[in-house]
C-alpha cells in the first residue's frame, strides 16, 4: 500500500513542474485525494458496499470536483492534474501512467447498459477540457488535444483533435525512446485549416483552369469573325 501511494505521488512529481514536494502533493492536491480515495472506494464497491461507495465518491466530489465512479477501473501511477470538472464514468477503464487534466469527461453517449464508457491503454495523455464518450478504445500513448470530443477508437501513439475528434499525427513507435507526456497546443495540425487551405488551392485550379478555356474561347470567336470578314475564295 505504501508503495503505491509513493509511486502514485511520484507521478505527480514528474508530471507536474509546479509540484515541490510529496508533502505538498498529498495534502493540497485534489487530484492526488481522489485518486487515493478512489482506491479505497473501488475496494468497498467490489466487495458489495455500493451504496457506502457511491456515497464516500459523492463526499470527494463534492471536496475535490472531481467526480470518479467507484465501479471505474484506474491503472496505477495516473494523475490528475488540477483536476476540476473531471468525470470518470461507471464502466470507464484508465490504463496506467495516463495523465487527466481538468475538465475532462470520461463518459457515456446514451441510457444502455453494460459497457458504455470508454478505456484508455497505457500512457495516454487526455487535455483539458477533452470529452472521450461511448465504448470505444484509446490506444496506448495516444493524446488528447484539449476541447476535442472523441467518438471513435483512436489508434496507439496518435493524436486526436477537433470536434468530432480526428487524427492529425501518428508518431512511429520507437522502442528505444519512453514516451513523453508532452502536448504542445502551439504545434498542433489544424484540421480546419488545413482544409480550408486545400479548398483555396483547388478554387486556384479552377480559375487558372477557366481563364485557359476563356482565352481559347476568345481565340476561337476571334478566327471566326475573322473568316466572315474575308471575302470568299474563287473557285
Amino acid at each position: 500500500m505504501l508503495r503505491r501511494l509513493r509511486e502514485d505521488l511520484d507521478a505527480f512529481l514528474t508530471h507536474d513542474p509546479a509540484a515541490r514536494s510529496r508533502w505538498e502533493i498529498l495534502f493540497l492536491y485534489p487530484g492526488f485525494h481522489a485518486l487515493l480515495a478512489h482506491r479505497v472506494n473501488h475496494v468497498l464497491w467490489r466487495a458489495g458496499l455500493r451504496f457506502l461507495a457511491r456515497a464516500l465518491s459523492q463526499v470527494v466530489r463534492f471536496f475535490t470536483g472531481i467526480e470518479i465512479h467507484p465501479a471505474a477501473k484506474i491503472g496505477r501511477r495516473v494523475v490528475i492534474d488540477h483536476g476540476m470538472g473531471v468525470v470518470i464514468g461507471e464502466t470507464a477503464e484508465v490504463g496506467d501512467d495516463c495523465v487527466l487534466y481538468q475538465g475532462v469527461t470520461l463518459g457515456g453517449t446514451g441510457k444502455e447498459k453494460g459497457k458504455r464508457h470508454p478505456t484508455l491503454g497505457r500512457g495516454v495523455l487526455v487535455g483539458a477540457g477533452a470529452k472521450v464518450l461511448g465504448a470505444i478504445t484509446v490506444g496506448d500513448y495516444a493524446k488528447i488535444g484539449a476541447g476535442a470530443v472523441v467518438l471513435r477508437n483512436v489508434p496507439p501513439h496518435a493524436t486526436v483533435v477537433g470536434v468530432p475528434g480526428r487524427v492529425v499525427v501518428r508518431r512511429s513507435i520507437d522502442p528505444a525512446q519512453p514516451p513523453v507526456h508532452t502536448l504542445d497546443h502551439g504545434d498542433l495540425p489544424d484540421p480546419c485549416s488545413e482544409g480550408i487551405a486545400l479548398l483555396e488551392a483547388k478554387l486556384a485550379d479552377l480559375f487558372h483552369e477557366l481563364r485557359r478555356l476563356e482565352a481559347i474561347s476568345e481565340a476561337l470567336e476571334l478566327t471566326l469573325r475573322e473568316r466572315k470578314k474575308s471575302p470568299p475564295r474563287e473557285t
